[in-house]
């Protein structure tokens, strides 16, 4: 009997150290495969979304990028989501009210994972706590802007497909294709003469004489630039010289004041302009001396006969002779015509 109890004892002994053995070594294994922690070292969170897009339990809880936990539980509340997830504690400094969670992704396969910014500006999230979401900017959000792209990028083909928009008429309308055919054409004589040096252009491009006098009377232009802001010739002057603008400046003040007496109806001018019985008077002397022309035109009158009858003008002219030579005669010999005869009784 009491061989049977020492080995009872054996057995025991060797049973409690295999034990002893195998949880040392899961608490080695799980410290260095593990990044979770033990129980007592992590504490539970909530986030809600509209669509958790195929999030499961078990998928990564990352901070900044860092895993620091798991999910625990996917549930429904209402018509959204609510995720339940487990952190280390060591960091719940770092999960405030200011942090956001996402949904994010694992790989290019789509394993979704819950993403929170770091952020310790906020008050820290408690026990059981609700961390602020926000739409999912992670693959499956570039998944669905990917979709709604294709969809537009389908529309835009049918849309070219039926001939809309400029690109539409080009792929469909035999006619614009030609008249861009040609209008390309024409570009392509354009280039060609210019590269032959033909045209102003192509001269400017291929010829240096050209090329040099352009650039000589660019030089001219500067130089004359320069000169003017130097102060130098009339516009300089009147671009840099104050006492040239005040005397601008008065002479355009006269030129009003002239203007205004004008306006106002004063001197020959100003009556002219304002005064309607002037200017009434003016024309009728200007319909009289019309008809007087007209009469002279016509030959009425002694000046009219002058003007048209030429046997009158030749008189007149021999009358003028002769005068002209009877009084050259007198000069000459003036007792010959001044015989004054004096007799008293």
């Amino acid at each position: 009997m009491p061989r049977t109890r020492s080995l009872a004892w054996s057995e025991l002994k060797i049973g409690l150290m295999s034990i002893f053995a195998l949880f040392v070594a899961t608490a080695f294994i799980f410290l260095l495969t593990g990044s979770n922690g033990f129980f007592w070292q992590r504490y539970s969170i909530k986030t809600v979304f509209p669509d958790v897009a195929g999030l499961k339990e078990g998928a990564p809880v990352r901070v900044a990028g860092v895993e620091v936990g798991t999910v625990e539980a996917v549930e429904f509340v209402g018509d959204r989501v609510e995720v339940h997830m487990q952190v280390l504690k060591e960091n719940r400094p770092r999960i405030t009210t200011t942090s956001i969670a996402t949904l994010g992704s694992v790989s290019l396969l789509g394993e979704a994972a819950v993403d929170i910014t770091a952020s310790s500006g906020g008050t820290s999230i408690p026990d059981w706590g609700y961390v602020p979401s926000k739409r999912s900017t992670g693959f499956a959000s570039v998944t669905d802007t990917a979709t709604a792209s294709l969809e537009e990028a389908t529309a835009l083909i049918q849309d070219l497909r039926a001939g809309k928009g400029t690109l539409g008429r080009l792929f469909t309308d035999e006619q614009l294709y030609r008249e861009l055919t040609t209008l390309v054409t024409s570009a392509e004589a354009v280039a060609n003469n210019m590269n032959r040096g033909r045209g102003t252009i192509g001269r400017l491009m291929n010829d240096p004489a050209a090329a040099r006098s352009l650039e000589g009377s660019l030089d001219n232009l500067q130089a004359m630039t320069a000169r003017i802001r130097a102060g130098e010739g009339s516009l300089g002057k009147l671009l840099n010289d104050d006492s040239l603008a005040t005397s601008l400046k008065s002479a355009t003040g006269n030129l009003d004041s002239f203007t205004g007496r004008i306006n106002r109806g004063e001197g020959t001018l100003g009556k002219l302009a304002t005064d309607q019985e002037l200017y009434n008077r003016l024309n009728s002397v200007s319909d009289r001396l019309d008809k007087v022309v007209a009469s002279l035109q016509q030959g009425e009158g002694t000046a009219g006969q002058l003007l048209h009858d030429k046997e009158l003008y030749e008189n007149m002219n021999g009358t003028m002779v002769e005068l002209r030579n009877l009084v050259a005669a007198i000069r000459k010999d003036p007792k010959r015509f001044l015989n004054v005869r004096v007799s008293l009784f």
